[in-house]
């Protein structure tokens, strides 16, 4: 199985170069981005030992989609898309916090609930809910980013004040938020499916505010199947689901949460399949076309003679 773990490029012109969890980010002349997707998988902020087979052209190809189907929201960075698994970019100075929304209780917000908490970032969850009900308005609900380690819930109302965002700013980011999970949920449910949570990115570039990074992928977002929602809610029946959620469920059973002391478990190759599967799966439903995958041998040569044609087009 042949999966893109790692770049080491040298562009003309580099000026610097951030290796995230799952994305190689190479800064041109300090002023445009490449961005590449690698198969990279992580789990509770946690790199897993074996990358996916095609997730990161998954991954890619779907944040490229929804960008184009949102830019009447908000402008956007992607200026061109050089390989299916590389977006080129503005180079933004992004936001220190993340903008998730959740229209559904389930995953982090379930959890915290199933605790005894009733509100979460400042945002009261009502009482008598079931997991996976849906929220009667969708709660915005933002995080800290950090550079290692877990994200943080934080409130609106920290954010103003530790001065993270000016106050106007935010309900504009909050707004933004909002439209674009609108958007997202409409064209889910036009494929069957339910945006069930996701997060937002953003940046600051020439005094605009711009959506950066993914938007949409089952990394940053969680699906469910519409068909039968119901039907298994009033069951308390575990919804079909579409997203990065099955694997944080694998490694929980497998005793990894993250946590200290925690040993990382050694994913099976067929279960590596499986989740290339399911991504693969996702694509095809979210888009509603075919997934064609890019060839498997030299992926890493393709990836950097595209993007050497792309910075010679500039």
């Amino acid at each position: 199985m042949n999966a893109v773990t790692e770049t080491k490029f040298n562009f003309p012109g580099q000026t610097g170069f951030y290796k995230g969890k799952i994305r190689d980010v190479y800064t041109i002349n300090n002023e445009v981005m490449l961005m590449v997707v690698t198969d990279r998988i992580s789990a509770f902020d946690h790199v897993l030992p074996k990358g996916v087979p095609y997730k990161g052209q998954v991954l890619n190809q779907i944040a490229e989609k929804f960008l184009d189907a949102t830019a009447d929201i908000v402008p956007n960075w992607k200026t061109a898309t050089p390989d299916p698994m590389v977006t080129a970019g503005l180079l933004c100075e992004p936001y220190k916090v993340e903008m998730v929304i959740r229209g559904y209780l389930c995953g982090h917000a379930w959890r915290e609930y199933k605790k005894g908490k009733r509100s979460l970032c400042g945002l009261p969850m009502p009482e008598g809910m079931k997991e996976n009900e849906k929220f009667p308005q969708p709660l915005i609900t933002p995080t800290t980013k950090a550079e290692v380690g877990h994200d943080e819930d934080i409130s609106r109302e920290e954010i103003i004040n530790q001065g993270l965002v000016d106050k106007k700013e935010y309900e504009e980011l909050e707004r933004i938020t909002l439209e674009l999970y609108n958007r997202g949920s409409e064209m889910a449910r036009e494929k069957g499916l339910i945006l069930v949570d996701t997060k937002y990115e953003f940046g600051k570039a020439n005094g605009r505010i711009y959506l950066i990074d993914e938007i949409h992928t089952p990394d940053s977002s969680r699906y469910f199947y519409l068909e039968g929602y119901s039907e298994r809610l009033e069951k308390g029946e575990p919804q079909r689901q579409l997203s990065k959620e099955f694997v944080r469920e694998w490694l929980m059973d497998n005793g990894f949460q993250g946590k200290e002391g925690q040993n990382m478990p050694d994913m099976p190759d067929s279960f590596v399949e499986l989740v290339s599967q399911r991504y693969i799966e996702l694509y095809e439903k979210i888009t509603g076309e075919k997934f064609i995958k890019s060839p498997a041998a030299d992926t890493e040569k393709r990836i950097e003679e595209n993007c050497m044609q792309y910075l010679k087009s500039l």
